[in-house]
């Protein structure tokens, strides 16, 4: 049995933790980060999920020329939640199939998800669900009863 003294365990203790150290800052700056748009990806995707639901307006679509030269579609849209009145936009250019300027009209009523503890935290659309609606609801259809009684009776069915 090989008996070490002290000195040797504290020179063993504190090259395992200059390695350990070094292998973490090594990984840190070797890692992976997410990019802008994958973090946006998973803020819509975790108010599609777990969100709340308030009517909104839907005030425009814009398409915005940046300075680089690229086309942002924009939607803007406000609600109302407690009292306090939200005025908000998303961009939507990476959603063409969801939310284009052909699929969207202004001045319609629109569903919006918020996040509770951050009201400002909102989309209206995402890859999953689309608070957009084409248009108002179609008026209820009146069928009128007493017609199609007196036919069936004039035709002796009755």
């Amino acid at each position: 049995m090989i008996l070490l003294n002290r000195t040797t365990w504290e020179t063993a203790a504190a090259v395992a933790f200059a390695a350990i150290a070094t292998a973490g800052v090594a990984w840190y700056f070797i890692r992976k980060r997410p990019t802008p748009d994958e973090i946006e990806r998973l803020r819509r995707k975790e108010l599609a999920e777990s969100g709340r639901l308030v009517d909104g307006m839907l005030l425009d679509v814009r398409e915005i020329v940046t300075e680089d030269g690229r086309t942002l579609t924009m939607l803007e849209y406000n609600y109302r939640i407690g009292g306090a009145n939200y005025e908000c936009s998303q961009d939507v250019t990476a959603m063409t199939g969801v939310a284009g300027p052909a699929q969207t009209q202004a001045g319609f009523p629109c569903s919006v998800r918020y996040q509770p503890g951050s009201p400002q935290n909102s989309i209206v659309v995402s890859e999953e669900w689309s608070g957009l609606r084409s248009g108002w609801p179609p008026p209820p259809v009146m069928t009128n009863h007493k017609d199609t009684e007196l036919e069936d009776l004039r035709a002796g069915k009755g």
